[in-house]
């Protein structure tokens, strides 16, 4: 603590200056050209060396964090990062600048041995002038970090990561300037009355600027590089100017159309060309009106994903490609919108939301200030002055770093804090640097848990119920909802046994989000959240909060991503109804700024030729689309969007399919003392033997022919709600495989039956009927009708001697090892699924067991789908839960097993345990015990009281 206090104080010093005379750190534009300099920008990025007091030089490469390097570095301790580089002759007589683009957490530069500056803070970039410290030739660069400073205990970066996030984590650049340069370019759009016209504001400022006029040309130009106005403008010192350029019938940048200008700036000196810079600009206007965000006008929905820079083998430093990466996939997802948790993001990530239309909520590297997850402040006060220059530089950092992307909407000054009046001084303070954009804040806006009354432009709300949405409508400022619909997370052995879990969130999902559709001071939210963070690090342990991802860490979709897809789909399908002629669709364009004769709607039968159905239905609007179709014709609808993604589909089947065929099987029965045998011979021969043991009620054996088919059971078992999280509720700083192991699941234990008869009737049917005392004191009747069509019914009727928080119940069978292959069909709740979505309406899947001692397999990248991952108990795609099932089957290689016939109500999960496959059948099933579900999500959820009464019913064949 006494460290921390003086780290406080030391660094404050140097930060206060700053914030009390004004003056913003700087952030160059990077040139594209400088007069007589051949390549003005060069890279640092690559091999550095690296050493710290307790370790010796060794290689790291730049960017990238040095634990997931397999560097330890103690807190206190400092890591310095070294190289070369050679000083390119023709940048003598420039200014050099050196921009490091994020360093965890404090970063001393030195250039030969010589201090040229200091930063206090992750995730952000920062730049210093080097001239003065530079030699002609080879010059030495060094690096000093420390992690675990002020700036990090204040953004959480490594408690929230569960591992030391430290080092150089994004790129490294020199660049030369002329000596009178462009130290800043600052854009901002006005759209006139008419919504057609834009005028283009440009604030720029030089540096070092002569006595004498510097000419600064501005040349706009659109995509197909023609020039659509241009200015010039002259500037004598070093005060801001500004000029506007008039655009007349621009093209507006919004995420369904992300249209990109560049403009070109050129410094002119004596009438000579000394600099050039070359920028993107998307031209759209922000505001708030009411509770309304209005972009360019209009009122907007946000839908999105917050998002961690994070990879497995990578921790918190990503490449430019999987930034990009990650904004392809969560446009694919039908998203519009992505904050940023809980840091600036990537220049990358930036540059490819740009180009491919996604919202932007940038958020200031502070977390958890005065919250419960941040330990520290139960002996720090968020009141202390002190901490004014930290929150105030990372909220600057935050705003230099993306105000030229047309992305960035919002600027979030903080997550999950207590506001205060130091909240206020930097809310002031920012408004001052950038006003065309709003300001959240992400607290509490109702209810008395951390809501302290904020005055940004927004009101936030984290993981909201479905009943509270309305509360929107009357609220003074649009309502955020910054993080809702927590993924299942915190429920990890039940995850690990289970992860059809993650086929649950689709539905309340969907319902979720049409709520807040509907209301229009919601202004939409940020499910929590978009990547998996896991960490793998090289001493062996996976760390990190955990699977909360529609994608995993690798990027690949999990079942999540599907229900979001859907979730967020522009075409919302409202009403259908079948005619002789076709199929009539009540259709919402839930666009914002896309109407439909924009987007590409086509039908036809599947696997065949699809013809286009023309529709004008506005955005925001509602109408009808009719699609030619026979009676009995399955067709299938594709929508794709006008920059070529598939933002919708459907299947609509003409009738159901019929259930698999029964076979007629005669049954007999005979008693013996401690067994009863009933046998049966099928019309093709084979003959099917099952025993049941007259001590406990329960079947012991079934086989065809010489071919085993069931163990045990079908027997009544009840999976408990999972209050065992695999360590403790807060998994930062706790090895994130710590005593994770998948949840077995047993049937209850039978005592003794009680009662045992059975009879053969004359329509040659077979019923066996037991009563059962169970070990905890619960008591069964469970009875089995073999019907002369071979199917064998079982029914059951438990009471309860306890109150229980139930999962799942039904009956479970136990079957031979060699029952690996699964298939099924199913009533699916959406229409069309991936091919590898766990979820699909039918398909089938393998055991395909592994040995694994982990969460997941460490440092393994995988080869397959998500569904192919496994460990004891099964592949996903095998142990996943299914509901609604219709039919499925249970075989072995050569075609032997249970064939369940299902009445679209109850669901299916299989695993192997103990040697033996398990096959529950459950009439009770819910989406699982991940402790932030809210409603809807936790709709269904039951609690059984004791004297209860549980029912169900099992439907079965032998094959």
């Amino acid at each position: 603590m006494k460290r921390l206090v003086c780290l406080i104080a030391a660094a404050a010093a140097a930060l206060t200056a700053f914030s009390q005379n004004g003056h913003l750190p700087r952030l160059s534009p990077r040139p594209r050209t400088v007069e007589g300099v051949a390549a003005p920008v060069m890279t640092l990025n690559g091999t550095w060396t690296f050493r710290t007091e307790t370790l010796p030089s060794a290689p790291i490469e730049v960017p990238g964090e040095w634990t997931m390097q397999g560097f330890e570095v103690g807190e206190g301790e400092t890591a310095v990062y070294t190289r070369t580089f050679r000083l390119p002759d023709d940048w003598q007589g420039k200014r050099i600048k050196l921009r490091l683009d994020g360093v965890s957490s404090h970063a001393a530069v030195r250039i030969n041995d010589r201090l040229v500056g200091e930063h206090e803070g992750s995730m952000a970039p920062f730049e210093f002038d080097i001239t003065d410290a530079v030699e002609p030739g080879t010059n030495t660069l060094t690096v000093e970090t420390q992690a675990l400073t002020v700036g990090d205990r204040l953004s959480c970066l490594s408690q929230y990561a569960a591992h030391t996030v430290g080092g150089i984590l994004r790129k490294a650049t020199l660049f030369a300037l002329p000596q009178t340069n462009i130290a800043a370019t600052d854009l901002n759009t006005a759209i006139d009355r008419s919504g057609r016209h834009a005028v283009l504001e440009i604030t720029t400022a030089l540096e070092n600027a002569p006595g004498q006029e510097a000419t600064v040309e501005y040349r706009l130009k659109d995509a197909a590089g023609k020039t659509v106005a241009a200015t010039r403008q002259k500037i004598t010192g070093s005060h801001p100017a500004t000029t506007r350029l008039t655009v007349r019938n621009a093209e507006f940048w919004n995420p369904e159309s992300p249209y990109l200008y560049t403009l070109s700036t050129e410094l002119r000196i004596d009438g000579g060309s000394v600099q050039t810079n070359e920028q993107r600009v998307g031209l759209r206007q922000v505001e708030v009106r009411g509770n309304r965000l209005l972009v360019n006008g209009r009122p907007v929905k946000l839908h999105g994903v917050n998002r961690h820079e994070v990879h497995p083998l990578r921790g918190r430093s990503l490449t430019p490609e999987l930034c990009r990466r990650d904004a392809e996939i969560f446009k694919a997802g039908n998203c519009n919108y992505v904050r940023t948790s809980h840091y600036p993001p990537s220049e990358e990530f930036l540059d490819a939301c740009d180009e491919l239309g996604l919202f932007v909520e940038s958020e200031a590297a502070l977390c958890w200030m005065s919250h419960g997850s941040a330990p520290v402040w139960g002996k720090w006060d968020y009141r202390d002055e002190r901490f004014l220059p930290y929150m105030l530089r990372a909220n600057v950092d935050n705003i230099l770093a993306g105000r030229r992307h047309p992305s960035v909407i919002l600027w979030s000054l903080g997550n999950e804090s207590y506001w205060s009046p130091l909240w206020q001084q930097v809310l002031d303070s920012v408004k001052k640097i950038d006003a065309s954009r709003p300001y959240s804040f992400h607290d509490q806006c109702w209810g008395g848990y951390n809501n302290g009354g904020n005055r940004a432009d927004l009101w936030n709300y984290h993981y909201p119920s479905i009943g509270s949405v309305a509360a929107c409508d009357t609220m003074s400022r649009p309502v955020l909802f910054g993080e809702y619909a927590h993924l299942s997370c915190y429920n990890r052995t039940e995850l690990v046994a289970d992860p059809g879990i993650r086929a649950a969130f689709g539905t309340p999902l969907v319902q979720l989000y049409d709520t807040m559709y509907r209301h229009p001071g919601c202004l939409g939210g940020a499910l929590w959240s978009g990547i998996d963070d896991t960490f793998h690090l090289p001493d062996g342990q996976i760390v990190g909060y955990g699977p909360w991802g529609p994608i995993d860490g690798w990027r690949r979709e999990k079942p999540e991503y599907t229900a979001m897809k859907r979730a967020y789909s522009p075409f919302r399908i409202v009403e259908q109804k079948r005619t002789p002629e076709g199929i009539e669709l009540t259709v919402e364009n839930r666009y914002d700024f896309t109407g439909f004769d924009r987007v590409t709607i086509e039908a036809g039968e599947p696997g065949g030729t699809l013809r286009r159905i023309s529709s004008r239905i506005p955005a925001r609007g509602e109408g009808r689309i009719f699609i030619p179709a026979g009676e009995q014709q399955d067709i299938y609808l594709r929508v794709t969007g006008p920059q070529g993604y598939v933002c919708a589909e459907e299947l609509f089947k003409a009738e159901s399919e019929a259930a698999p065929a029964s076979r007629p099987i005669e049954w007999t029965a005979e008693e013996a003392p401690d067994a009863l045998t009933v046998r049966g011979t099928a019309g093709d021969g084979r003959r099917y033997t099952v025993v049941f043991s007259k001590i406990t009620g329960l079947m012991t054996k079934a086989a065809c022919d010489s071919t085993s088919l069931l163990l045990q059971g079908p027997a009544f078992s009840l999976v408990a709600m999972d209050a065992d999280n695999g360590g403790k509720p807060n998994v930062a700083n706790e090895t994130y495989q710590n005593n994770l192991y998948p949840k077995k699941s047993y049937p209850y234990l039978v005592l003794f039956a009680t009662a045992f008869r059975h009879e053969r009737d004359a329509a040659g049917s077979v019923r066996v009927e037991t009563e059962l005392s169970y070990q905890d004191g619960d008591k069964g009747k469970i009875a089995y009708r073999f019907l002369p069509d071979g199917r064998i019914e079982t029914t059951y009727e438990i009471t309860s001697a306890k109150a229980a928080d139930p999962r799942q119940y039904g009956l479970v069978m136990q079957l031979p090892r060699a029952m690996e292959n699964l298939s099924w069909r199913r009533d699916a709740e959406f229409s069309v699924y991936p091919d590898d979505d766990i979820a699909r309406p039918e398909g089938t899947a393998r055991l395909n067991a592994r040995k694994q001692y982990e969460a997941e397999a460490w440092r393994e990248v995988p080869q397959g789908a998500w569904k192919d991952d496994a460990n004891a108990m099964g592949s996903v795609d095998f142990r996943s839960t299914r509901t609604n099932i219709l039919s499925a089957a249970l075989a072995d290689a050569s075609g032997h097993g249970i064939v369940l016939h299902g009445d679209g109500r109850q669901a299916l999960r299989c695993w192997l345990q103990d040697g033996r496959v398990q096959m529950l059948v459950a009439d009770y099933n819910n989406g699982g015990s991940e402790r932030f579900y809210s409603a809807p999500f936790t709709d269904g959820r039951i609690r059984i009281e004791k004297g209860d009464t549980l029912t169900g019913k099992l439907t079965f064949e032998l094959r």
